[in-house]
């Protein structure tokens, strides 16, 4: 029996209770009301029902009618055609967010939710687990950033690959994300990039203690502060605190977003029709996915302001790439990966050989040699698919 069957006739006994006690008189008719709730003029009109209908007057009528504002039944029977064929497998808010956006949908996500569930189509979420108390979110934007990877099959025509992304403590907001086939410095060096040049230096680094991250002696153990990493390095030269993780709960804000990303992000890629493409998804996640998520997912900082600092790129160029010091041989070359790089004549010196130099690896492939603070050759990779050892000076 439906609770709405139930409650109406636990009702119903209570009326003709109280009816029964009012035509006895033992009730005045606002003592009746009074006992069930109701306005002395709402009693007045439930007893006449009761004198000319019997208990039939006493039955609720809107009970078997449907709704004036119940979703049509051609409309339910779209949203379910829909999450068959296009949608399968989203979330109910998801879902009902492309309704919403692309398909004129007018009602709400407590019905879609309930919907699909009815239909068997999603299924209800566990209970939580006990309550656990949120670290307090940094005041202001800027003030610290958190850096992570997650391998998934965000794209289905390949094996997982490693998201790596960029996000802010305060608001949530994702200053990057970009798909790799393994994270490393590399990646690292690539988000750091693409959120200082597009906002500025910031505070601190939140990260976990990945080996291109932190150096640490012993498997699980505590950082070591006296040896840096490239990443450390890196950080260090521009002022930005690193701070290691200690347990994933601690990462528990990024952990969330993760969540959010591998739940979403596949299957907007896989609408956008990319499916194995990475150079391709890149750039659907940072011109059409970030923006999107960012106005949906991002919060409000608890202060105005920003705590970012603008810089002109030749401040962190030379910077955000691998640095290795290498002694240059008696020909004026130096090796780096299996390469023999030639120093060209410098009007400074007759010669290097012998001399303490620094070779700079940058993410796009560029590779430079340093003398001190002073270029001596920069090479920029070929553009061509086998560039591994096609460099060309550069201009």
């Amino acid at each position: 029996m439906r609770r709405t069957e139930q409650l109406q006739g636990l009702r119903m006994l209570k009326l003709r209770d109280t009816l029964s006690r009012w035509e006895s008189s033992a009730l005045s008719q606002v003592e009746a009301a009074e006992l069930l709730g109701m306005s002395e003029r709402t009693f007045r009109r439930w007893a006449r029902r009761f004198e000319e209908e019997g208990e039939d007057g006493l039955l609720d009528r809107r009970l078997g009618r449907r709704s004036g504002r119940a979703v049509p039944v051609e409309a339910a029977a779209e949203v379910e055609r829909l999450y068959r064929e296009r949608y399968a497998g989203f979330t109910a808010k998801h879902f009902h967010e492309h309704l919403v956006a692309h398909h004129g949908f007018a009602w709400g996500y407590s019905w879609t939710k309930t919907h699909l569930q009815h239909r068997g189509l999603l299924t209800k979420a566990p209970r939580r687990g006990a309550h656990r108390r949120k670290r307090p979110r940094r005041p202001m934007v800027g003030m610290m950033l958190h850096q992570d990877a997650s391998p998934y099959a965000w794209l289905g025509g390949r094996p997982p690959l490693d998201l790596v992304v960029t996000m802010d403590d305060a608001t949530s907001e994702l200053y990057s994300a970009i798909l790799v086939e393994e994270e490393g410095t590399i990646s690292s060096f690539l988000g750091l990039i693409e959120t200082i040049a597009g906002k500025g230096l910031f505070c601190s680094l939140y990260s976990d203690r990945g080996s291109h991250y932190f150096h640490t002696p012993e498997a699980g153990g505590k950082v070591c502060g006296n040896t840096l990493t490239q990443v450390g390095r890196a950080l260090a030269q521009l002022g930005i605190e690193h701070i290691p993780a200690y347990s994933p709960e601690a990462r528990g804000r990024s952990e969330r977003a993760f969540r959010t990303l591998q739940d979403r992000l596949p299957k907007e890629l896989k609408l956008a029709g990319i499916t194995d493409d990475v150079d391709a998804a890149n750039r659907y996640i940072r011109e059409v996915y970030l923006p999107a998520h960012n106005a949906r997912f991002a919060v409000l900082p608890d202060q105005p302001g920003s705590a970012f600092v603008p810089v002109e790129e030749r401040q962190w160029r030379d910077i955000l790439c691998i640095q290795e010091d290498r002694v240059v041989a008696a020909d004026n070359t130096v090796a780096w990966k299996r390469r023999r790089l030639q120093i060209p004549p410098h009007p400074a010196r007759a010669h290097f050989v012998r001399a303490k130099v620094r070779v700079h690896e940058y993410p796009d492939g560029e590779i430079a040699i340093f003398h001190g603070p002073r270029c001596l050759v920069r090479w920029r990779p070929e553009p061509q698919e086998n560039a591994d050892d096609a460099l060309r000076p550069a201009a």
